[in-house]
């Protein structure tokens, strides 16, 4: 979709601000361009949409030289979205949203029909916020109309330049969250520009990583995390890239434990029964439609009475059983597994199907979950020896 060959800007005082750059971007991929201020990240993205031309080399969008189209015209192909959103101030956040299509001669109500359906698809209801002035509005809500003007004209290419780095902590990562969900149902090809490698790893599907006008590394965010391909890319990710990785590493079936399971109307005795035979101190309890209901200890049936309850050992599992909060979906990531475990103090978490939020799939423990980071490791390993990626960044190639 967008195809870098051997561009390189230089301006007039000598400075180079992008040498011999080579990549492609695929159809649908997000790429985050992320590196120190003066890198060539934003420059980069720029040439994209020609706000500013290179000196050198040829840039395609989609097979086309870009060189050969109206700048005007091409940037009506591209969604734009900065820090500081741009928002005309004098028109209501409908009509800023339905600024590409009155570009384009759409007739008004299609035009104003279009920007509410990406106001809703950002999460800002058009009954609710369509009237009002983007100084009635939050940072966070201003930079969701930005992104919903941007995705107004349905272009195929969106490029973000720091659109998240204005807000506060909290806010930006419930926009990122925002962003995910909506490239999910979108899938545009994003050039997305960042000086914050955390944001970079989280979004990404690859991470192109700046040096000095030149990409030092163009892989996946765990492969970046994982193998550094140069000293530079090892200290800008920082020390604790291990902990970084957790964030991109998903919990797979194949990483889970298989424990004990004992159902809600099981006897006592046969639950029992069952965890002495397996050598087990406590078993997942699940209700007669496999659904997760909790745990139970292998104390709790086998042990003494208890106040003002049934005898251990009496009774049913339903009796002993203790609700389990301690649980994710299939795919969450290895950070949202590590912080539960933390949270609820747990040895181990549930994993439930994605699909089915109460159908058990197996237990993720803290060894399971080490094990889990060694085979994405493993894994990056082999894809990266099987990927050919063209990234040209030498001067003197």
């Amino acid at each position: 979709m967008i195809r870098f060959e051997h561009v390189t800007k230089r301006y007039a005082d000598g400075t180079t601000a992008v040498d011999d750059l080579s990549f492609e971007v695929a159809e649908g991929e997000l790429v985050t361009l992320v590196g120190p201020s003066g890198c060539g990240k934003t420059t980069t993205m720029k040439m994209v949409n020609r706000l500013i031309e290179p000196s050198d080399g040829r840039i395609f969008l989609d097979g086309e030289d870009i060189a050969t189209v109206d700048p005007v015209e091409l940037r009506r192909r591209i969604g734009y979205v900065i820090q500081q959103v741009g928002l005309f101030p004098h028109k209501t956040v409908l009509d800023n949203t339905a600024t590409v299509p009155h570009l384009l001669g759409w007739q008004r109500k299609k035009a104003r029909a279009r920007a509410a359906e990406l106001l809703d698809l950002v999460g800002l209801d058009p009954s609710v916020y369509g009237d009002r002035y983007p100084d009635q509005l939050s940072g966070g809500q201003r930079q969701r109309v930005g992104v919903a003007r941007a995705l107004a004209a349905d272009p195929p290419v969106l490029l973000m330049d720091e659109p998240f780095g204005a807000v506060d902590p909290v806010v930006r990562e419930r926009l990122q969250n925002e962003f995910l969900r909506l490239q999910s149902q979108v899938r545009k090809t994003v050039l997305f520009v960042t000086h914050d490698i955390e944001e970079a790893v989280r979004l990404g599907d690859r991470i192109a990583v700046y040096g000095e006008g030149r990409i030092e590394q163009f892989d996946p965010p765990a492969a970046v995390l994982g193998s550094p391909a140069t000293p530079y890319v090892a200290d800008f990710v920082g020390a604790d890239r291990g902990l970084k990785r957790l964030s991109v590493t998903s919990i797979e079936p194949g990483d889970l434990e298989q424990p004990p399971v004992v159902h809600l109307d099981d006897t006592v005795g046969r639950a029992a029964a069952r965890l002495a035979a397996e050598g087990a101190r406590w078993a997942v309890v699940l209700d007669d439609a496999e659904h997760l209901h909790g745990w139970v200890s292998a104390d709790a049936l086998t042990g003494a009475s208890t106040a003002g309850g049934p005898r251990k050992g009496e009774g049913t599992v339903r009796d002993h059983a203790r609700h389990m909060d301690a649980w994710l979906p299939v795919g969450a990531s290895l950070k949202q597994a590590f912080s539960t475990m933390l949270q609820h103090d747990a040895g181990w978490i549930a994993v439930l199907d994605g699909a089915d939020a109460d159908h058990f799939l197996g237990v993720l423990t803290p060894a399971r979950l080490h094990e889990a980071l060694r085979r994405s490791t493993a894994a990056d390993a082999v894809g990266a020896a099987r990927t050919e990626v063209e990234v040209e960044t030498v001067a003197d190639a």
